[in-house]
C-alpha cells in the first residue's frame, strides 16, 4: 500500500481566481489547485479530474487547509478552497478592531451553501473557456470538506436541511455546555423559506468537527445519503464530541459512514497555522491546538485522500485505509486515532441536549 503520509505522483499549479456573486452582492477568492499529468514532461492537464472543495470554519481562511488541498491535487484532485465573506479571518479581525459588531451575522448558514454552489456553477463555466482550467474537472464527481462551520456547510451540501423546530426547541432551553449551541440558535433569525442548499454534484463529504446537533437534527441528518467522514476531537469545548459528532454519527443512515475520533484533539488540531496580511505566523497557545497538530493533519492527509480517492474515484484499492485495523496501525501514542462504522450509544445519551 502506498504511504499516504507522503505526496503522489501528480504535481500540481495553483490558480487563483476572484468571484463575484451580483445576485447576493458576494465577492469572494478562491484557490484552485490543479493537477498535472506526472508521466508528462510538458505538465498536461489530467482531464476530468474529481473536485474536492474545502470551507473553512468560522474566523478562518482559505489558508488553513492549503495542506490537504496539496496532499489531494497530488493525488489526482482538483482542489478549489474558496474563502467566505462574513465568516473569515478578516470578519474575527474586524470584531476585534471594534469595525464590526458579531462575529458573523445569520445569513451565512446560508451564504456558505450558496457560495460552494456559485463556485461549482462558475467551475462549470470555466471549464469549458478558459484555457488554463479547460476540460481538466469532472463535476459530476464532487466531494466537499469543511471544518466546524465548514462541516456545517458540507452536510447542508449534501442534503441535510436546517430544522427549525428541533432548533427552536433545543435554543428555548436553559444551559448547556455546548458552546456551538450559541451559533446554531442564530439561524432561528433567518427569513423562511429557505433557498435549496443541496447540491446533487455533492458525492461524498469530510465533516471536520461540525455543529449541527440542533440545528440539523437527527431527521435531517437521516437525509444525507451520499458517503460521510466525521471526524471529531475528545477535548473540543466548542463543538463537544459527544453531542455534536457520536451522537449526530448515529442518525446517519448512509451506506457508507466513519466516524473518527482524536483522543486528545480540540476542535483547531486539523487547522494549520494561519498568518496575518503581512505574512507573519500566528502561533496559537498549545492548550487550543492540543497535542502535536502536524499528527492530527497527517491523519487527515491519509484518511482524506483514502476516503474520496475510494468515494470519488471509485478505488476502490484504497479502501483498506478506511478499516479500524489501519487506523490502529498508524495511531500515536501522542495523539491516539480512533475510526469506527457503527457506534451505539445509551438511550440517555442520544435524547439528551
Amino acid at each position: 500500500m502506498p504511504d499516504l503520509r507522503r505526496y503522489g505522483a501528480f504535481p500540481w499549479q495553483v490558480v487563483s481566481i476572484q468571484l463575484d456573486d451580483l445576485s447576493r452582492a458576494r465577492k469572494f477568492p478562491v484557490d484552485l489547485y490543479l493537477p498535472q499529468s506526472p508521466q508528462s514532461r510538458m505538465g498536461e492537464a489530467v482531464t476530468a479530474a474529481p473536485v474536492v472543495v474545502i470551507s473553512h470554519g468560522l474566523g478562518s481562511d482559505r489558508s488553513t487547509y492549503a495542506y490537504l488541498a496539496k496532499q489531494l491535487a497530488s493525488y489526482g484532485f482538483a482542489v478549489a478552497v474558496p474563502e467566505h465573506p462574513g465568516s473569515n479571518a478578516e470578519q474575527l479581525q474586524a470584531l476585534i478592531a471594534g469595525t464590526a459588531s458579531e462575529v458573523t451575522a445569520p445569513s451565512e448558514f446560508v451564504d456558505r451553501p450558496l457560495d460552494i454552489k456559485y463556485l461549482l456553477d462558475q467551475l462549470a463555466q470555466l471549464n469549458q473557456t478558459d484555457p488554463v482550467i479547460g476540460r481538466r474537472l469532472d463535476l459530476d464527481q464532487v466531494g466537499v470538506v469543511g471544518q466546524s462551520f465548514g462541516a456545517y456547510t458540507a452536510l447542508a451540501l449534501a442534503g441535510a436541511q436546517i430544522n427549525f423546530q428541533q432548533l427552536a426547541a433545543d435554543c428555548e432551553q436553559e444551559g448547556t455546555f455546548n458552546l456551538s449551541l450559541l451559533l446554531q440558535c442564530r439561524a432561528l433569525e433567518l427569513r423562511q423559506p429557505l433557498p435549496d442548499l443541496q447540491d446533487s454534484r455533492v458525492k461524498a463529504i469530510i465533516a471536520i468537527n461540525p455543529i449541527g446537533s440542533s440545528l440539523l437534527g437527527a431527521d435531517d441528518f437521516a437525509k444525507v445519503q451520499v458517503p460521510v467522514m466525521l471526524v471529531s476531537g475528545s477535548s473540543d469545548t466548542i463543538a463537544p464530541a459527544l453531542l455534536e459528532q457520536m451522537r449526530p454519527f448515529t442518525w446517519l443512515e448512509s451506506a457508507n459512514k466513519y466516524l473518527v475520533l482524536l483522543q486528545g484533539g480540540t476542535h483547531f488540531s486539523t487547522i494549520d497555522v494561519p498568518s496575518t496580511n503581512t505574512g507573519e505566523v500566528i502561533q496559537l497557545p498549545s492548550e487550543i491546538v492540543g497535542p502535536d497538530p502536524a499528527l492530527a493533519q497527517t491523519y487527515l492527509k491519509i484518511l482524506g485522500t483514502a476516503f474520496f480517492q475510494t468515494y470519488l474515484e471509485q478505488n476502490l484499492s484504497y479502501r483498506p485505509y478506511l478499516a479500524a485495523s489501519y487506523t490502529q496501525s498508524i495511531s500515536n501514542a501522542l495523539l491516539p486515532i480512533a475510526l469506527v462504522q457503527s457506534l451505539t450509544l445509551p438511550p440517555q445519551i442520544l435524547t439528551s441536549r
